[in-house]
């Protein structure tokens, strides 16, 4: 057996155990007829919004098609195929995911009605079909192409469709959920004074189904552009860099399939031993047992194919690395630790402060990251080259399936906790959920640190395949064409978070708007005795979300085709450069500013300074508010701007020659 085969094995274990455990979620019991249609309103939300993205995307996808095939002199076919097959497995991935969580939610509640476990049992099953979609749909498309083609080149066809639809996803996704949850916050927290996920609030119903087109749907495209890029850049540099060896270039994909299989078994030792154990300990237990498998797997596969341990290394460097970064992100941002004490303390004085305080926080989190980033860079070359550096990323996203399942268990845990509320289950179930939630906000953090660095080393990867594909023998950047590029891929982060940020703003307004209206105008629905029209505000974050993905979506795109046709190969590799720096740092400062002020609202909520319905409390609801575009949507975008952008660049690279 070829070792890259590995891979297509371990995607088809993925899938089928993403198919076992989506039998057995929806086999569980919804619970009573008011959960069951609570549920029914996400879930027909989501898949409204879903089917309006999609069918708004496909025009892109048709279009995009057509240039490559019109614009590359070779392998143009091939690259346009494989770039219609990776915008389908990413779109599918993150419907597929979508999908069981807005079945999961309402049986996470009910679950949580009989114990921790259970529902912690559910939650977790959802998110883990996430991961293993994620993992098996991309390590089935990249195998299919490596095994027709046998040529490394022709799947950046495949990563750049994957990376497309996840800017759009991930874009219109995070507009949507922070749009209704600023909106619904503001309003009912803030103004009326009434508890989050209160069914009084007309947002509130649109707030949940955010949390599955942003967080579960968003964030699975994400993760699988991430995961696919990585993949693509360690198969590129090995085969251009080690002798143009099919072999080597193909161990990627082994170790992503070893990955997948550590992460099923992993899985496995992901519960509770009794009902006051925390939920992040055997989230925590999972991830140590799949990277012990996945290290005693991947030594035996490189061993046996290249017989080189210096990649080993380099690969366990990069899961070491991985693991290091999401603890900083949890320091940066857990509720236990300094930094969140220090910016609740702060909301004692006024919302500005908690403010500053947070941007100081996510500021000052950049340092160590950064640190930790180096020294793999470092370590990693000094053993195996460019090579090794690719390898580390692979080795950061190679058990994806346990990671992105612990990320996107929390917005099922959040959903279930809503559906408590509004159904006014006992407060023991809300217990429960709650803390669900709170290690899902945990895990949340951490993972998007992780994810943040995996991204920013396959954009790096990708800018040095470039690099050598367009026969740069080095980047001079004391040329007046490189300066600019750098200038303008510096500013190309900024630029996009603002526009990304502005949509949540205004979208967030609307929404306030129609809140405060059906407060005003619908007798009884601070009573309790009318429902709100909670589809209108559904319909004004769909709206929004899809018609203002685009500016940002389009600009990534199009920046590297236009720098490449007009200033050269080498302005363009200035431009990749400076927007990988710039877009990694912002990203590391807005999610974990976004996280601190999260959770230091959640600490006061806990009791804190007075806890909920004082001024300390509002002032904090402020600064999360802020702290939410950061976190969902601008910040987690970075990753894929810094990689759209270089597999633009390298899918056209034969016209920039």
């Amino acid at each position: 057996m070829e070792w890259w085969m590995l891979g297509s094995i371990g995607g088809a274990i993925a899938l089928l155990f993403a198919a076992f455990l989506t039998n057995r979620i929806i086999r569980m019991d919804s619970g009573s007829e008011k959960m069951t249609n609570i549920s029914r309103l996400i879930q027909r939300g989501a898949a409204a919004y879903l089917r309006r993205q999609y069918t708004t995307l496909i025009i892109f996808v048709i279009a995009f098609f057509i240039i490559i095939v019109l614009a590359l002199p070779e392998h143009a076919m091939e690259s346009g195929m494989a770039f219609l097959l990776g915008a389908f497995c990413s779109g599918l991935a993150g419907y597929i995911g979508m999908t069981v969580a807005t079945k999961a939610n309402v049986r996470t509640t009910n679950a949580a009605r009989k114990s921790l476990n259970d529902a912690l049992r559910v939650a977790f099953s959802s998110g883990s079909v996430m991961g293993m979609s994620v993992a098996g749909l991309g390590l089935l498309g990249l195998s299919v192409l490596y095994f027709v083609f046998e040529d490394p080149h022709v799947l950046h066809g495949f990563g750049f469709g994957a990376s497309s639809i996840a800017l759009f996803a991930r874009v219109g996704g995070g507009i949507f959920t922070k749009a209704a949850d600023v909106g619904a916050d503001l309003v009912g927290k803030v103004e009326a004074g009434i508890p989050e996920d209160d069914p009084r609030n007309p947002a509130v119903i649109a707030d949940n189904v955010g949390d599955n087109v942003g967080d579960v749907a968003g964030m699975g495209a994400d993760l699988f552009e991430s995961y696919v890029g990585s993949i693509i850049s360690g198969m590129t540099i090995g085969y251009l860099t080690l002798g143009e060896n099919l072999l080597t270039a193909g161990l990627p994909l082994a170790i992503a399939g070893m990955g997948v299989i550590a992460a099923v078994i992993g899985s496995f030792f992901v519960r509770l031993p009794n009902e006051n154990a925390s939920p992040h300990s055997a989230f925590l237990k999972g991830i140590f047992v799949t990277s012990a498998i996945m290290i005693i797997g991947s030594f035996f596969i490189v061993n046996t194919v290249i017989g080189d341990y210096k990649v080993f290394l380099s690969m366990v460097t990069g899961l070491v690395a991985g693991t290091i970064i999401g603890e900083i992100s949890e320091y940066y941002t857990g509720e236990k630790h300094a930094p969140v004490k220090w910016v609740a303390s702060s909301a004692k004085t006024g919302s500005a402060t908690n403010i500053i305080s947070g941007l100081s926080v996510g500021l000052q989190s950049t340092a160590l990251t950064v640190l930790v980033v180096a020294t793999t860079i470092y370590l990693t070359y000094a053993l195996s080259g460019l090579f090794g550096i690719s390898m580390a990323a692979v080795g950061m996203l190679s058990i994806i399936g346990m990671t992105l399942a612990v990320d996107a268990y929390g917005p099922v845990a959040d959903n279930a906790g809503g559906i408590a509320e509004m159904c006014a289950l006992e407060p023991e179930v809300r217990k429960r959920t709650d803390a669900l939630d709170s290690a899902g906000n945990t895990t949340a953090a951490m993972g998007k640190g992780f994810a943040i660095c995996a991204a920013s080393l396959a954009a790096l990867m990708l800018t040095t395949s470039y690099v050598k594909v367009v026969g740069l023998s080095m980047i001079n950047l004391t040329e007046p064409r490189v300066i600019i590029g750098l200038y303008i891929g510096g500013m190309l982060p900024y630029l996009f978070s603002s526009l990304s940020m502005k949509a949540v703003g205004e979208a967030a307004f609307d929404i306030v708007e129609e809140v405060r209206r059906q407060f005003k105008e619908i007798d009884g629905i601070m009573e309790g005795k009318a429902e709100p029209d909670y589809e209108k505000c559904v319909d004004i974050s769909a709206k929004s979300a899809l018609k203002k993905m685009v500016a940002p979506g389009v600009i990534t795109i199009c920046s590297p085709l236009v720098m490449g046709i007009l200033l050269g190969a080498q302005a363009l590799g200035g431009m990749l450069i400076g927007a990988l720096i710039s877009g990694f740092m912002l990203a590391i400062m807005m999610s974990n500013s976004g996280g601190a002020w999260d959770n230091a609202k959640k600490y006061i909520e806990a009791g804190a300074f007075g806890g909920k319905g004082t001024k300390v409390h509002a002032n904090a609801v402020i600064g999360d508010t802020v702290g939410d575009p950061f976190k969902d949507t601008a910040g987690p975008s970075m990753n894929i701007l810094i990689n759209v952008m270089s597999l633009v660049a390298l899918t056209f690279a034969p016209i920039f020659i």
